[in-house]
């Protein structure tokens, strides 16, 4: 029978700069989507998938993101003294979100070392990693959840992934594998980067993860790769030949807000949902392709 899964691990201590100036002094973590900074849509996707401790892990620079996650208890009894109700319950139901825990990276030393950080939180289990850059929306289920429910039922190592363009393989880590059914993939390896030509696939892994405990002693041995840091898809590589390892081709839109226009791709959808919003932007745009 499969462990739970009840840990997920959130790297935050990259430093952002595709989108600078804006987070020379700022995470770009807390860039926000709307009204919500980009995080806590991962944090929100988490506890909806059933995780029920989370580590954030962060860098010099990202005090921010943990007091977001805190109680403020000025603006908390300012709210209340006012009677914004619904205002206070938001802010209220923030620093109640979950059992979050933070950790400093002190090195940028890539995302396989950011995950081996977390070594002490995990433990012996098997846990979830969710790259801030990728919000995947699903009205009916979480991505993370749709891969949870996977490993449920094989209890293997999984990668979320979702079909890129061909001429955009070259950005993502892409897999190669045999079909299982539905949305599951066997997995029988991963190629970082791979150029157009090379590429096994257009199945790219889109930040979603669900790892076998024994990855941290695989990143232990694993030299450093790419620009001089730690791949975690080099330690995966390695996790897939002697645990095996599958793929959950996610369902639900994906927004890569690393990216400029990602961030801006994924800020004009989520208002669109807004029914606040939608009638609003839906002149507006109307208006400006018409002038």
């Amino acid at each position: 029978m499969s462990q739970k899964i009840r840990k997920a691990i959130i790297p935050a201590a990259g430093f952002g700069t595709r989108f600078l100036p804006a987070t020379k002094s700022q995470p770009k973590e807390m860039l926000p989507l709307i009204n919500k900074p980009a995080i806590q849509y991962i944090v929100e996707e988490a506890i909806q998938s059933g995780i029920e401790h989370i580590l954030i892990i962060t860098g010099r620079g990202k005090r921010s993101i943990e007091d977001h996650f805190d109680h403020s208890v000025e603006l908390e009894n300012i709210l209340r003294s006012r009677g914004k109700w619904s205002q206070y319950k938001e802010v209220l139901d923030i620093a109640k979100m979950a059992d979050i825990h933070f950790i400093r990276q002190k090195e940028q030393l890539g995302l396989g070392h950011a995950v081996h950080c977390a070594r002490c939180f995990v433990g012996d289990e098997p846990f979830a990693v969710m790259l801030g850059d990728d919000i995947i929306h699903h009205s009916k289920k979480p991505a993370l959840r749709q891969m949870i429910e996977q490993f449920e039922q094989y209890g293997k190592s999984i990668v979320g992934v979702q079909e890129v363009e061909m001429k955009e393989v070259s950005k993502y880590g892409v897999i190669s594998g045999k079909q299982l059914h539905d949305q599951v993939y066997e997995v029988d390896d991963l190629v970082e980067k791979p150029p157009v030509e090379q590429a096994p696939s257009n199945l790219a892994i889109v930040g979603r993860y669900i790892i076998h405990p024994d990855i941290f002693d695989i990143l232990e041995k694993t030299e450093p790769g790419s620009g001089g840091e730690i791949q975690l898809t080099d330690a995966l590589k390695a996790l897939c030949s002697t645990h095996g390892m599958q793929a959950n081709i996610l369902q639900g839109e994906r927004f890569d807000i690393g990216d400029v226009w990602g961030y801006i791709h994924a800020t004009l959808s989520l208002a669109m949902e807004s029914e606040e919003l939608h009638e609003k932007l839906s002149n507006f745009c109307s208006k400006r392709l018409q002038a």
